[in-house]
């Protein structure tokens, strides 16, 4: 009797669980002005960046850079550089926001074709 009612207790906190869905609101970060940091070799880079509708506009190390953007849906979109400089930046990268909060955004991104797939998070700060 008590294995029954402890397996019927597991499967009901496991249903519950499983029925859980993050918060995305991606329509509230389609446009405005955010920061992206990131470690490259033991050092934390950040990326300043302003997306209002099918443009993205980059700071990076003193650099900007200018970038198309396709939503796919509220929740995805490809960027592509406008004018890249090498065959790397000519490749387009797909961005899933998976999560979102109040002023942030987690999401993963990959180039397109890719199946290596990396996560990051976006804060608003515009």
């Amino acid at each position: 009797m008590i294995n029954k009612m402890f397996l019927g207790l597991v499967v009901l906190l496991f249903g519950a669980s499983s029925c859980y869905q993050p918060e995305r609101n991606c329509k509230k970060f389609q446009n405005g002005k955010f920061s992206f940091s990131t470690e490259i070799n033991g050092e934390t880079k950040t990326t300043i960046f302003t997306r209002e509708d099918a443009i993205e506009i980059d700071e990076y190390e003193g650099r900007i850079d200018t970038s198309s953007v396709r939503w796919i849906n509220d929740c995805e979109y490809i960027v592509k550089k406008l004018h890249p400089r090498n065959m790397a930046e000519e490749k387009s990268i797909h961005m899933k926001i998976l999560s979102t909060s109040e002023d942030s955004y987690t999401f993963e991104y990959s180039v397109v074709g890719s199946a290596k797939k990396s996560i990051g998070t976006a804060i608003k700060i515009q």
